[in-house]
């Protein structure tokens, strides 16, 4: 191993440490505590997030990366390492290009917590308007269901849903127990993939699901109810799904999955999650998601 390299390393990493020494010991404000406290928790987000998407694979081979990169500094392989130089020149650029979906989700998520100028400005919604969609969603369901006829049935809420509606079949009709039979009649020509309901009206339908392989997302599910647990996952969307294989009537929201439902306790789910009440929504999906159901399956 050349010496020289291995000396070079060595001033870097002493270099790098004395900086941060500095850094430590310089903090001596309120300011400089509050520094770093926001980076402290900039980097607990990060980690958060990076755990709950496939991003430890990534960021995994990005380490790996960096360790060749070591090596090829301390064997000083030129080639390579002007190559390696170009890469991490532009480090920053290539890490918002590939975690591109995954900082648009968090930025949705901190959209919706701290919503209070889309609250002020959006208009009210009609509670009314909201009970005849899940009444009319319910019956359909219930129908489906006995004749164990497939759907996947997607209401969008804060989160926008362009990445699943952009290829489908633009639809604007009013939430009919007819409409949606129809729509997922199995010789209908729009009975594939999903339907998306926005304000209290069908907005799109034939819209394909972006699968990911992630493992809380393909255990002991099919396609319908991956689909559903996937945009849940990576929207506050809620998933009404019917199984053509069994007729079990599901529902998922925040990637989770609660099977086995009836008519009454899915209209009661749907309640508690699209009116508006004094509850907050975390605090519904907890009281909804810790019911266990005797008619809950894994299949």
């Amino acid at each position: 191993m050349n010496s020289l390299g291995l000396l070079s390393v060595s001033e870097t990493l002493a270099s790098t440490w004395e900086k941060f020494s500095g850094a430590v010991m310089s903090v001596n404000s309120v300011t400089d505590i509050l520094d770093i406290l926001l980076v402290a928790v900039v980097v607990y987000s990060v980690i958060m997030q990076i755990r709950k998407t496939q991003s430890v694979q990534v960021i995994t081979g990005i380490l790996f990366i960096a360790l060749i990169y070591l090596a090829v500094n301390l064997f000083e392989m030129n080639a390579s390492k002007y190559m390696f130089s170009i890469v991490f020149s532009n480090l920053l650029v290539i890490l918002v290009i590939i975690f591109s979906g995954e900082i648009r989700q968090a930025l949705e998520k901190f959209g919706q917590k701290n919503n209070f100028w889309a609250q002020l400005f959006s208009p009210k919604k009609n509670d009314d308007a909201t009970y005849d969609v899940i009444n009319s969603v319910c019956r359909a369901c219930a129908e489906m269901s006995e004749d164990k006829i497939g759907s996947l049935i997607v209401f969008q809420r804060k989160s926008m849903l362009g990445n699943i509606t952009r290829q489908s079949v633009p639809i604007d009709s009013c939430v009919t127990t007819e409409m949606l039979l129809s729509i997922f009649f199995p010789k209908a020509a729009l009975h594939d993939g999903a339907i998306v309901i926005k304000d209290g009206r069908i907005v799109a339908a034939r819209c394909v699901v972006p699968l990911k392989n992630e493992k809380e997302v393909t255990e002991h599910v099919g396609t319908r109810h991956r689909a559903a647990l996937e945009v849940s996952l990576r929207s506050d969307a809620v998933a009404v799904v019917t199984s053509e294989e069994t007729g079990i009537i599901s529902v998922a929201c925040d990637g989770q999955l609660r099977r086995g439902l009836t008519d009454a306790q899915l209209r009661s789910m749907l309640v508690e999650l699209l009116v508006d009440t004094s509850e907050d929504d975390n605090s519904k999906k907890k009281k909804i998601f810790s019911k266990k159901q005797k008619g809950d399956k894994s299949k």
